[in-house]
């Protein structure tokens, strides 16, 4: 099969405008758990996320990263403050998230501005991960070039070492990041290339959000 002939038709499910409900974060936190019940295994991740980021040139950047929480209607991600994206984010700190779903014929894009996370909430989640991956966060200089994997492996067999029998603390440079949305998509596929696209969007967080239905 050629890259021409790589198609796919999406069912008849759909959604309005008149159906949604009237908070976005409300709406996805319902998706999401369709898409959690639905899920095709263990192997595949629901809260996996694209996330699109920039510097103050305009240069974009995306990856994937793991959504970890809602806090006040606001998407939270962790990663280390000194790899490609915290600079990005700390030069421009605008960002766009991007789930799909493929398995329920569906998207969310969400859009806003980002800010860092208290120093509290990112130390309690770090707190609760795995050891393994505490560990990694303290010997990993995310983004920077690094000479081997055994590079790597030294490092983290003295960081064993290093905190062998004791609780591994959060290092400064690394914590939470929350996503303070302007724009949300909610995104249906449909027959024949007609999706449902849902748009939700607001100016000021204090003002209510406007619905409405966009061409697909």
């Amino acid at each position: 099969m050629t890259l021409h002939q790589m198609r796919r038709n999406y069912g008849d499910q759909g959604i309005d405008e008149g159906d949604v409900l009237p908070d976005p974060a409300a709406q996805f936190a319902q998706w999401f758990q369709d898409a959690q019940e639905d899920s095709p295994g263990d192997w595949f991740e629901v809260n996996a996320m694209t996330l699109a980021t920039a510097d103050a040139t305009g240069y974009v950047t995306a990856r994937i990263v793991l959504l970890k929480g809602f806090e006040e209607g606001c998407p939270i991600f962790f990663t280390n403050y000194s790899s490609q994206k915290g600079r990005q984010l700390e030069a421009n700190p605008r960002a766009a998230l991007c789930f799909y779903w493929p398995h329920c014929e569906r998207s969310v894009r969400i859009e806003g501005t980002v800010e860092r996370s208290t120093r509290q909430a990112s130390e309690a989640y770090f707190a609760c991960r795995p050891r393994g991956s505490q560990l990694g966060a303290i010997i990993s200089e995310q983004t920077a070039v690094i000479p081997s994997r055994e590079w790597l492996q030294q490092r983290l067999e003295v960081a064993e070492r290093t905190y062998a029998d004791q609780p591994i603390p959060c290092p400064p440079h690394w914590g939470g990041y929350r996503l303070v949305p302007r724009h949300y998509e909610f995104w249906q596929g449909r027959p024949n290339r007609l999706h449902d696209r849902i748009e939700y969007t607001r100016e000021e967080p204090a003002r209510p959000w406007s619905i409405r239905r966009l061409s697909p």
